[in-house]
């Protein structure tokens, strides 16, 4: 009985308005007690309207009326809050823009506690409580509280849509039977894609484990470095495009789930609804979800992704080795067969050194981006502006350079012709550095490139940084020939005769690539094919 008086007394004592304790009580002509600050802001907004209500009974006052505070009133409430007053409701009782708001409530609005399909209003707990005492409303059919209301009334005749019950309750039956085999539906095909998305995964480390397996074992088969890095090349490749593969469909899975989820929660919030009404005239037309991917669909194939790759290379060696044996047996160990494996005499002539022409052509993913190249990336030319090329590592970005696209190995002639200026013909390591402006990467400015300028009256040698001058005729021609095995590097001028400007003898540790340094406006790189000469540019 304590709690209870305890109850009524909050409810005599607060602010119809704000729903809190009363603070600075002022009381209008007609009785209703309000905060002063509440009463005030209520009235400030009808100063338009020159006429003032009371937000309890609506009477309406001119003028507006002075308001003083309740003295009595608030030493009630300061003595109520003392014996046991309580609160107002929490924060989390108030409606937010999300939660079904009482229509009855003034001021600030509670949530709702039910909603009534018959009165269509919703109700918070203290003005719900006359559908529990009143016998004409204890008839009303209570929901949780639901912002759809209106969609129970028919828009053709402005009421109530009414369903006889019995076939209402038929309906109703036979949809959600419907409704609960589509979940039904949905929830297994949510678990199908869930283990498809786990073989998958599972798919991608058998393929990484597959790889890592060939390229250890090829390892093994080959001591040759360049033959190892070539199958492991190979393979990554093929690792790439297999997981790429994989990915693209554990992805589609995954939007699936994602959706199906979707539609599942749909659905379970339809099964929940109570309004048979709201349930009928929600009830979906859904399509049917997307074709199961079916874990049976997807071929796992652990640890045999590369065997093939596996078996080829050890066929190779074994053949090489059998070969090898014949070869070997069949060779005298004397001297003079011996010395088929010394360097060969250098050409003299211009044709003889045409026998060993190679295909060179530049690679636009090392030329700096203000060099153009054209006529099947054997021209290169020098532009004002940069040109459109995509970003990659091996472009030099600061030097007005450029590399071959092929690897020089044995022996390997080519010559440069160029107008307009002058250019360094170089040769270089792959791994040259490519950026800044630091010596490392410039063409006969470290221990990884050696290039013969060449200018309109002279000839500098450069290696490591170290400048040799060179003397001879200057023509626009310059051939470069290279004995990679024997370690020779040579420099001719090129006319109607061959003339030997500069010899290197060293020890090549890698595959050779040829170069530009273009200082003039172009050059072009030429070759010879079966007896003709055929200008690469």
């Amino acid at each position: 009985m304590e709690q209870k008086g305890v109850h009524l007394d909050r409810e005599t004592f607060s602010c119809s308005i704000c729903l809190d304790p009363l603070k600075d009580p002022v009381t209008t002509p007609c009785g209703h007690s309000y905060c002063m600050n509440c009463i005030k802001s209520h009235w400030d907004g009808e100063d338009q309207k020159r006429i003032y209500s009371c937000p309890q009974c609506r009477k309406t006052f001119i003028p507006r009326p002075v308001l003083e505070k309740n003295t009595m009133l608030a030493e009630l409430v300061e003595q109520l809050k003392k014996t046991g007053l309580q609160a107002a409701p929490a924060d989390h009782c108030y409606a937010g823009p999300e939660d079904v708001a009482c229509d009855v409530c003034t001021g600030r609005k509670l949530k709702a506690f039910k909603s009534c399909l018959v009165c269509l209003a919703s109700y918070c707990e203290k003005h719900l409580q006359p559908h529990y005492d009143a016998a004409p409303l204890k008839k009303h059919k209570l929901v949780e509280p639901s912002k759809k209301l209106q969609e129970n009334i028919c828009s053709r005749h402005d009421e109530v849509m009414k369903i006889f019950c019995r076939t209402d309750q038929q309906k109703r039956t036979e949809k959600q039977k419907e409704v609960e085999v589509m979940l039904q539906n949905i929830l297994q095909g949510i678990q199908e894609r869930k283990k498809d998305v786990e073989l998958l995964r599972w798919e991608l480390k058998a393929i990484k484990d597959s790889a890592d397996k060939t390229v250890k074992d090829s390892k093994e088969i080959f001591t040759e470095k360049k033959r190892s890095s070539d199958v492991e090349q190979l393979v990554r490749s093929q690792q790439e495009t297999e997981e790429s593969r994989v990915k693209d469909v554990e992805e589609k899975l995954e939007q699936q789930i994602t959706e199906l989820e979707r539609k599942g929660s749909e659905l379970k919030q339809l099964l929940n609804t109570e309004d048979h009404n709201q349930f009928l005239h929600n009830y979906p037309s859904l399509p049917p979800p997307s074709e199961s991917t079916h874990s049976s669909s997807i071929k796992i194939r652990p640890l045999r992704y590369f065997k093939d790759v596996k078996a080829a290379v050890t066929e190779t060696r074994e053949k090489l080795q059998d070969i090898l044996r014949e070869t070997w047996t069949n060779i005298s160990v004397t001297v003079t067969e011996v010395d088929v494996l010394l360097p060969q005499p250098e050409p003299k002539s211009r044709d003889e050194f045409w026998k060993y022409s190679c295909e060179i052509t530049l690679d636009p993913n090392t030329a700096n981006t203000r060099l153009l190249l054209s006529e099947g990336n054997r021209k290169v030319t020098r532009m004002k502006k940069p040109q459109s090329y995509s970003d990659h590592p091996d472009r030099f970005t600061d030097y007005f350079q450029v590399l071959s696209r092929e690897s020089l190995t044995g022996r390997c002639y080519w010559e440069v012709e160029w107008r307009g200026g002058g250019v360094y013909v170089a040769v270089a390591y792959k791994n040259i550095s490519r950026t800044g402006r630091s010596n490392k990467c410039l063409f006969g400015y470290n221990d990884k490139s050696w290039s013969l300028d060449c200018d309109t009256n002279s000839y500098i040698f450069h290696y490591n940084k170290v400048r040799t001058d060179v003397s001879g005729p200057v023509p626009s021609r310059v051939g470069v020939y290279l004995d990679h095995r024997a370690g020779l590097l040579s420099f001719y001028s090129v006319s109607e005769t061959m003339t030997l400007l500069h010899r290197v003898q060293t020890t090549f540790t890698q595959p050779l690539y040829a170069g530009v340094w273009l200082v003039g406006l172009y050059s072009r790189i030429s070759n010879k094919v079966h007896g003709e000469n055929v200008e690469l540019r």
